[in-house]
């Protein structure tokens, strides 16, 4: 496998985790880290970007020597595969998270986390910070089913960002993107992928990198601040991820193993 782990900021728990360690952002790493801000790179947007300034530079300066059916997979300081095969609550972070392919995973392309249920939003949360919404739709405090991805990301960034951002995808997934986003109520979180084709994974960086650039005419970054817009394009494909690896290759899910960093 190829194993990354990213991060914006030193861990030395991380040197212990067999992974590619890649550091973000202007903060500085040992030498021996891996950066996004090398070579061909978009390093500066990452406040903005998050992780995808590593996938772009992952894309333009490495990918092409990678071998076909071995797994690239991608994990956080924080949350890693995990792995279910032997786990053991005491053991150390190395042996807890996915170091070989699991077997089951043989007959897929893509592995996506676990799917978030969003209809359970708690009331109190829509109220706090959907009252327009509210009164656009009241509806959406009774009935579950109105909760869907299109409705929690107008919530958490700001009403209308999304339907802009949509009016740039490529035409061949609009429409399906879009009745995904108004019918699922639950998504795989976090921007987090393995992947055992580069040549999917290739396709995924040109379509997504193609729609993100195009966003950044109508966002641009002076204008993006705190939760709501702050990482705007690390949001938009956290949304666009699980969709477009579903539409085109075989996927599994797999759980996720959160690692408190206090």
């Amino acid at each position: 496998m190829y194993k990354f782990c990213l991060t914006h900021r030193y861990h030395s728990y991380l040197e212990n985790i067999d992974y590619n360690l890649v550091g973000q952002g202007d903060v500085n790493f040992p030498k021996h880290w891996m950066r996004d801000n090398t070579g061909e790179n978009i390093s500066v947007k990452n406040p903005y970007y998050d992780m995808y300034t590593f996938h772009y530079w992952l894309w333009k300066n490495k990918l092409q020597s990678f071998e076909d059916n071995r797994w690239i997979l991608f994990s956080t300081y924080r949350r890693f595969w995990k792995n279910i095969e032997s786990f053991d609550e005491k053991a150390n972070l190395k042996d807890k998270i996915i170091q070989t392919p699991p077997k089951n995973w043989e007959k897929f392309d893509t592995i996506l986390t676990e799917p978030t249920d969003l209809s359970k939003i708690k009331t109190s949360k829509i109220f706090k910070k959907g009252k327009k919404l509210i009164m656009k739709d009241p509806s959406i405090l009774f009935f579950k089913s109105k909760r869907n991805i299109k409705f929690h990301f107008d919530l958490m960034h700001l009403e209308g960002n999304l339907n802009k951002a949509l009016d740039l995808v490529d035409k061949k997934d609009k429409h399906d993107f879009t009745e995904y986003l108004n019918n699922e109520t639950s998504i795989n979180l976090w921007n987090l992928f393995c992947c055992k084709s580069p040549k999917v994974l290739n396709k995924w960086y040109e379509t997504v990198f193609e729609w993100l650039f195009k966003c950044e005419k109508i966002f641009g970054f002076k204008d993006l601040k705190d939760y709501e817009t702050g990482r705007m394009y690390a949001y938009l494909a956290e949304r666009y991820l699980p969709f477009w690896f579903k539409k085109y290759s075989k996927t599994r899910t797999w759980p996720i193993y959160f690692h408190d960093t206090n």
